[in-house]
């Protein structure tokens, strides 16, 4: 069984953590900040190359398409510019930018066209993905059965109700802890800690067989 909690090995069937765990959630400078506030080229473009790769991975994740997760990444890098002047230079970014994301990615889950991609197109593969969590020591058998671990993964949380596949990939997947999703989500810490156990045991659902 999946079990909750910061610092936890990986079972089977559950995330692994992966390259996106292995470093900090990166975090622009006041200065910076600042320039995107002013609408500045050069400061917009260096924001977004510190984020991008983060609200990509975010939305690959919530909308299991390599296409969906592209448009939603170009959708929350137009939100930023438009809300830049919403910044506060003495205040960490990165939690706004990912409630950006995720808002963004609700938007695109709940719209009629994906909803008709759902039903015309099977989730696509992992393969090729630039979050790979598949180690590249293991063997060729246990390669495989990590890729298709992955596989039933992703699809899992594609199937989860978004408010729980969100902490499960903002903890598993993007290394954040309860209180930092917490203030992304705007959440008390309780609160998230009982959506992650929830999430888990949904999740655990899901790849057994039975619903969420």
């Amino acid at each position: 069984m999946i079990q909750p909690g910061p610092e936890r090995s990986a079972e089977p069937g559950q995330p692994e953590a992966g390259p996106e765990n292995r470093r900090q959630l990166p975090s622009a400078d006041s200065a910076l900040v600042e320039g995107v506030r002013r609408q500045e080229p050069v400061a917009l473009g260096r924001f977004f190359d510190l984020y991008f790769d983060r609200i990509y991975g975010l939305a690959y994740r919530l909308l299991g398409s390599r296409a969906l997760a592209e448009d939603a990444a170009q959708e929350v890098c137009y939100r930023i510019q438009r809300g830049a002047h919403r910044l506060d230079p003495a205040r960490d970014p990165a939690p706004w930018v990912l409630a950006v994301a995720m808002n963004t990615c609700r938007s695109i889950r709940r719209s009629s066209q994906t909803r008709w991609w759902r039903r015309t197109r099977s989730l696509e593969s992992t393969t090729g993905e630039p979050v790979a969590l598949v180690d590249p020591a293991l063997g060729p058998e246990e390669r495989l059965l990590a890729q298709e671990r992955e596989r039933q993964v992703q699809e899992a949380l594609v199937r989860l109700d978004q408010r729980l596949a969100e902490v499960v990939i903002l903890h598993d997947y993007q290394g954040l802890d309860h209180k930092e999703i917490a203030q992304a989500l705007d959440l008390s810490h309780e609160a998230v800690r009982k959506r992650y156990s929830r999430a888990l045991a949904a999740l655990a659902r899901l790849l057994s067989g039975e619903k969420a």
